[in-house]
């Protein structure tokens, strides 16, 4: 069975609102092994309206209307849903009072034009609101249904759920789920890292189950999501985790999380394991280290805290970087090291660079250099990022918790037992 989800709202085309309902949506069909191949979204233009659900309906077995349910002129989606049907708008006197008793529990008189919402198309099913006031509809057209849910997103989860997704199932016949798991990886280029599951893809293609599809997320890196379909959600998870085994023995630590795991996460996970506390100098990156590893729970178990030493002088009073220039392998390194001895931690990571718009110390923009202090073995390394101030300092974040990430993967020395 297949469903194709239309969003309803001028202010979604100008991108004044992001349309999370119809993602939301997207989810819940995914689990609920409904297909959806499709996603539209439409101003409040009843023409256009129409035209996008009899396009719909021709493709598909089933349509989710978001949105356009509400009181106001430019609500229009009753009567759009009215016209492909080709009946009338009846107005039901029961969910008029039913709207006037919600506004009198407020304290508040009812506008009268909050009767429109009481209008419904001639042959369709009300499904009740219990959280606002705009009844949601299930509107059979011929063999296919469309179904209009509220574009508030805490009232139409709860029509999905109560009304909706269950109707979806008995139509559908089957119980069959499609479960997603991206895992989030750092290091490699798109391009780079279709080449290295290149022979997997190969292998899927002709199963065509479990399925694999790359996600470039900018600053976070490249997600490789994986989907499988079965009768069980049990049946799905397993292709998953066979199917996630198979991925890591190719590309093996660009892994660094599961889902909404972040990089943080994955090195507070680490350091806990492995009993290492963690401290930081900031240069370039100006602090976003520190605030994304205290974004993390419980983050106060393994991070002593961060010195944002910006000015070449604080690198020199507080972490004893030598007098010279700042954006160097050797300055990171110092940077590093002091930050161990500051903050009293096992681990100390620096890092300093030019995130533009010209370049410093006669280092192009771009060229940041990370150093960690791991135990005593001091290490750096360089990189050079495109792009503006906000990626080249995103990039260095990540890249700099990447660092110290693969090393406590190769290295699960006691640190503990090493003299500060």
């Amino acid at each position: 069975m297949r469903c194709e989800v239309v969003a309803i709202g001028t202010e979604l085309l100008l991108g004044q609102i992001v349309d999370t309902n119809s993602s939301w949506i997207g989810d819940r069909l995914a689990l609920t092994g409904i297909d959806s191949h499709f996603q539209t979204k439409v101003g409040d233009n009843h023409e256009r309206i129409v035209s996008a659900i009899r396009i719909a309906l021709d493709r598909n077995d089933a349509v989710i209307i978001c949105g356009g349910l509400g009181p106001t002129q430019d609500d229009i989606t009753r009567a759009a849903i009215a016209d492909v049907m080709g009946v009338q708008l009846v107005r039901h006197e029961d969910l008029v009072e039913h709207i006037r008793r919600l506004f009198e529990a407020r304290n508040r008189v009812m506008a009268e034009s909050n009767a429109l919402q009481a209008d419904v198309p001639e042959g369709a099913t009300v499904i009740h609101n219990d959280r606002g006031t705009a009844p949601g509809l299930m509107c059979p057209v011929g063999d296919k249904v469309i179904y209009a849910v509220p574009g508030v997103p805490h009232e139409m989860m709860a029509m999905m759920e109560q009304g909706v997704l269950p109707d979806l199932r008995r139509r559908s016949g089957t119980n069959a789920v499609i479960i997603s798991r991206v895992l989030r990886t750092w290091g490699d280029a798109e391009s780079t890292l279709a080449e290295r599951l290149g022979g997997r893809l190969e292998a899927l293609d002709k199963t065509g189950n479990p399925t694999i599809a790359f996600l470039a997320s900018g600053i976070e890196g490249i997600k490789v999501r994986l989907t499988a379909k079965a009768e069980t959600p049990e049946e799905a998870g397993e292709l998953l985790d066979s199917e996630e085994a198979e991925i890591r023995s190719i590309i093996g630590d660009l892994v660094f999380g599961i889902d909404e795991e972040t990089m943080e996460v994955a090195v507070g996970r680490l350091l806990l394991e492995r009993n290492l506390t963690l401290g930081l100098a900031e240069s370039v990156t100006g602090g976003l280290v520190g605030s994304r590893i205290t974004d993390v729970p419980g983050s106060s178990q393994w991070f002593r805290g961060s010195i944002v030493s910006y000015a070449s002088e604080v690198k020199f009073d507080v972490l004893g970087v030598p007098e010279g220039p700042v954006v160097t392998p050797e300055a990171a390194a110092a940077m590093a090291t002091g930050a161990r001895r500051v903050l009293g931690s096992d681990i100390g990571l620096g890092v300093t660079g030019v995130a533009g718009p010209e370049e410093q110390d006669g280092q192009a923009v771009g060229t940041c250099f990370l150093g960690m202090d791991f135990g005593g073995d001091v290490t750096t390394r360089e990189i050079r990022f495109p792009g503006d101030r906000f990626r080249v300092r995103q990039f260095a974040t990540i890249s700099l918790l990447d660092l110290l990430r693969r090393r406590l993967l190769e290295d699960a020395v006691d640190l503990r037992s090493v003299s500060r």
